[in-house]
Order: C-alpha cells, then sequence, then structure tokens
C-alpha cells in the first residue's frame, strides 16, 4: 500500500505571501479596513518619522495585529509576535513586518479611546451597509472577571474584621511575652517580638487602606487594580470585576453600542441606550431589556431621549409592606391621573397634599408623593392592608408615570420581548464561551473599556462577514463615503518606493 508523500524541504519554490491567501480570507478585509480609514482622525497616537535611528512602525501595523489576534482568540503580545513569524496570514496581512511583544503591548494600553472610536465607526458603516436597521435594540451587560483576587478587595467590614483580628493576636503575644520575660526565655522572646512587630506593621497597611477607602467616597477599594468592584455575577455569586454593556441589533445581532462600567446593572440604562442612539444617528427606537435594568430615573430619562423602553416589570413583593395580604399590595391600588387620586381595593380615595418629599438610598435617590384617607382608620379589613396605626400610605415616584407606561408596553409585547434573550445570548455566548473572553489582564477602566470595544469591534466584523462574505464586504467598504477616509499622495508613495525597494517575491502594497 502507498501513502501520500509530501515534498523535499529541500526544494527551493518560489511563490508570493499573495498567493497563499484566498480571496474568502479575513485578512483580506480587515486589510481593506485598516488601510482605508485615517488613524490619526480616530485618535491613534502618531508614530513620527524618525531622521535617525530605527524607524518606528505605523499604527495600522498594531491594529491589524489586534484585529488578526482578537478574532483568532489570541490576545498575549507575546503570542501574537510568535504569529508574526509562523503565520502565513499575520505574514501577509503585515508584508512581513515582526514588531517585539513590548511594542504590541503598549499599542492596545495606550489608545483605549482610539480603540473605540473604531468600534464607533464601524458601526456607522455597518449601517450604512444595510446590516444594521436600528429599529429594535436588546440591551443587557455581562461580567468580565478583573485582573483583581477578592483578596485584594476590600470594604470597611473586611478590613475591620483584619484590625479586629490583629488586636486580638497581639493582646495574645503581648500575654505570651509577659509569661515568657517570667521565665527569661530569651529564644521564645526574641520570636514573640517579631511575630508582634509583623502584626503592627500589617495594622499599618489597613489603615491606610482604611484611609484611602475612605476618601474615595466609594463601598469598597482594590489593591491591584483600583478600579475593580466586587459584583453580583450570578444568583448570590460576587466576583471582583467589571459590567461589560452591550446594545445589540435585533436584525443580524450586530452590537451597536458598547461601553464598561463597574457598578451593576440598575443605574446603567440611560447611559448605553443613548450611546446606541447617537452611534446610529436615528431619532427613536425600541430597547429591549432585562428587569436589572428597572429603574424609573432610568427609564424617564430614555423617555425623554424619545427611546422607547420595554424592560421586564420585576415580580411584586412585600419587602416594604409588612403585614400587607397579595390582594392589598400597592400593585391593587388604581391611580387616576386626572384627579392624581388612588383608589384602594375597597373603594376609598386616596388623596394628596401635593407636596413632594425625598428619598434617598444608598443606590439612588427620588421625589414622591403620599396619598392616604382618613376612612383607613375605620376600614374593616385595615389588618390586611397594613400595619400602620395612622392608616395605609402610598408614595409615588416622580418617574411613576415613565414606569406605567412601560409596565403596561410590557405586558402587551410579550412576544416580542422573548426576542430579546437570544439577541443577547448570541453575543455574549460567542465572545465568552466560545473565545474565551470572560476576564482581562488590563488594569484601569479606561483601559479595559478599550480592550472590551477592540472585542464587540472583532465580533462584528466575524459577524458580518459571515453575512456577507468578504468580497461582498469590501466592496461595500469601497463604496462607503466614511468621513475618516485615508488621503494618501501620490508624491509620498513614489517617495516611499524610491527609498524602500526591496527584493521580496511579492508585489508591495499601499493605502489607496
Amino acid at each position: 500500500m502507498q501513502h501520500i508523500l509530501g515534498i523535499s524541504r529541500h526544494q527551493m519554490r518560489i511563490s508570493s505571501l499573495e498567493d497563499a491567501i484566498s480571496p474568502n480570507n479575513q485578512v483580506r478585509f480587515i486589510d481593506a479596513f485598516v488601510t482605508s480609514v485615517d488613524l490619526s482622525k480616530l485618535g491613534f497616537a502618531v508614530q513620527t518619522l524618525k531622521k535617525e535611528g530605527r524607524p518606528s512602525y505605523k499604527s495600522e501595523v498594531f491594529l491589524k495585529i489586534y484585529l488578526y489576534g482578537y478574532l483568532n482568540g489570541l490576545r498575549s503580545s507575546r503570542i501574537l509576535e510568535k504569529e508574526t513569524f509562523r503565520n502565513i496570514e499575520m505574514q501577509w496581512l503585515l508584508e512581513a513586518i515582526r514588531p517585539n511583544y513590548h511594542s504590541i503591548s503598549d499599542f492596545r494600553k495606550n489608545n483605549p479611546a482610539a480603540l473605540k472610536n473604531t468600534f464607533k465607526l464601524f458601526v456607522s458603516f455597518l449601517k450604512d451597509a444595510d446590516l444594521i436597521a436600528g429599529e429594535t435594540i436588546a440591551i443587557d451587560g455581562t461580567k468580565s472577571r478583573a485582573h483583581n483576587s477578592k483578596k485584594a478587595n476590600y470594604n470597611q467590614k473586611k478590613i475591620d474584621k483584619h484590625l479586629e483580628y490583629i488586636e486580638a493576636k497581639t493582646q495574645e503575644y503581648l500575654d505570651a511575652l509577659e509569661e515568657n520575660d517570667a521565665k527569661e526565655n530569651l529564644p521564645k522572646i526574641k520570636n514573640i517580638q517579631q511575630k508582634i512587630e509583623r502584626l503592627q506593621q500589617n495594622k499599618i497597611r489597613y489603615e491606610l487602606l482604611e484611609e484611602k477607602l475612605k476618601a474615595s467616597g466609594e463601598p469598597q477599594i482594590s489593591t491591584t487594580d483600583s478600579d475593580a468592584r466586587a459584583l453580583l455575577v450570578q444568583g448570590q455569586v460576587v466576583e471582583i470585576s467589571f459590567n461589560m454593556q452591550a446594545a445589540v441589533d435585533a436584525k443580524h445581532n450586530l452590537v451597536v453600542a458598547t461601553h464598561t462600567i463597574n457598578k451593576n446593572d440598575r443605574s446603567a440604562l440611560s447611559a448605553i441606550a443613548i450611546e446606541a442612539k447617537e452611534n446610529l444617528g436615528i431619532e427613536t427606537y425600541t430597547a429591549l431589556v432585562d428587569k436589572g435594568y428597572h429603574n424609573g430615573k432610568q427609564i424617564e430619562i430614555c423617555k425623554q431621549a424619545n427611546i422607547t423602553t420595554i424592560v421586564a416589570q420585576p415580580e411584586q413583593g412585600k419587602s416594604n409592606e409588612n403585614g400587607t395580604a397579595k390582594d392589598y399590595l400597592a400593585a391593587q391600588f388604581q391611580y387616576d391621573k386626572d384627579t392624581d387620586t388612588y383608589t384602594c381595593p375597597q373603594g376609598e380615595t386616596l388623596k394628596t397634599t401635593g407636596s413632594w418629599h425625598k428619598k434617598t438610598t444608598d443606590r439612588d435617590s427620588y421625589n414622591f408623593k403620599k396619598y392616604r384617607t382618613p376612612k383607613c382608620k375605620e376600614c374593616p379589613v385595615k389588618h390586611l392592608c397594613t400595619s400602620r396605626s395612622g392608616g395605609r400610605e402610598i408614595d409615588r415616584s416622580q418617574y411613576a408615570d415613565a414606569v406605567e407606561e412601560n409596565n403596561k408596553r410590557y405586558h402587551a409585547n410579550a412576544q416580542l420581548y422573548r426576542k430579546r434573550q437570544e439577541i443577547n445570548e448570541h453575543i455574549f455566548g460567542t465572545i465568552k464561551r466560545q473565545w474565551g473572553y470572560n476576564h482581562t489582564n488590563l488594569t484601569g477602566l479606561e483601559k479595559v473599556n478599550g480592550e472590551h470595544n477592540l472585542i464587540m469591534l472583532v465580533y462584528n466584523i466575524k459577524r458580518s462577514i459571515n453575512i456577507l462574505g468578504v468580497p461582498d464586504l469590501i466592496a461595500k467598504l469601497k463604496k462607503w463615503n466614511s468621513p475618516y477616509k485615508a488621503k494618501v499622495w501620490f508624491l509620498l508613495k513614489t517617495e516611499y518606493l524610491k527609498l524602500n525597494t526591496t527584493y521580496n517575491f511579492y508585489p508591495m502594497k499601499f493605502a489607496a
């Protein structure tokens, strides 16, 4: 039986890099996109031409490296450097340029704002390419583990616990020291004194942390990454994380807006919703949103921005209505907008004086009015309604109108709302489970934002290639009237040819 044999390793082959890359290869679109854009207009650091010493690399080189790397699950700068030597696709893309890992790493760290601008620009391209409808957009967030362990995250309670332990342990050692002094056990005394000294050093460290925590005004502080926070990930599980927000268009599950915060979702809706509207340049759209975002103030801001929200309504509970039976929860009281009154389940009318009160919580503050009726005291079912001696009191928030409108839309559009999960799950499933981007090795909210925008950018690139294919997507790119289109003068190209003539077996390529 004869097996298939390869060619001799010593046989000379004459071919170009161009021959190795098919027309449908994703690197062709990466190259076309990067070279079509003036990166300096996007805010990338300009690599100045040097008169002496080794020339610098163009920003285009590093952007191509990262777009290719993140598309293929590679984000380590050292691994990306290796790929420039052994990966034929990378060699074609970079025209055999091989930057070192340190330069590659610096580019990502130094250009977070420019990476976000690049993401926004690509969203604009997708909109013009008719891949984004801008009619229905699902909004959700996912947690990305920070480069900060739980041990390096502190709140006041945790600091107090450490200080109490140090005090108790110090007293224990002092008692032992006194006991050994009497016995004149010098080796033991020296050992105990060293332990006490270490405890005092730790005490100083925690006291400094405490001062830093109080000065920050935040409920917690992280020592490895000062911007990282302990966030609820799932159920009661807490991780030191960042919260990656995403607004995803329903037409092709493409991301139209993204940014990262270090808080939970409750106060995050309006920022991501308005960002999506601005990125697309549209007047209005319908936002499908998880119940974790249900917040009167945020819904009102969206309403004022002409964004129609469908935020899932949280289940009604008894947390602030102690002893209230189900039939007498606040939701069972009917509000009349014309008379500004409530009607209770017993048919009595609750009125307000019109005075506004302010309520402040750890998470938010808002104004509200109180509604009462004197007939509460004589009501035969008062014990089912309230335990207050003065009778039942209904609070109405300044954002109640917007919330009620949203809740009506939620109940009236159950079929539309069910699309939300499948829209968002597609993207988060891809970037976290398929690509493994469930954590970040960068520190600082700004840098993490830059990386997350890069992740969403390559997701959009991958998704749009799957929809149209590389040749058709490049064709749309050539027709695209971008405000950031690169302009390279013929004189500069000819001078570059004179100065950089080489003996490569493949043609030189320049920006159009």
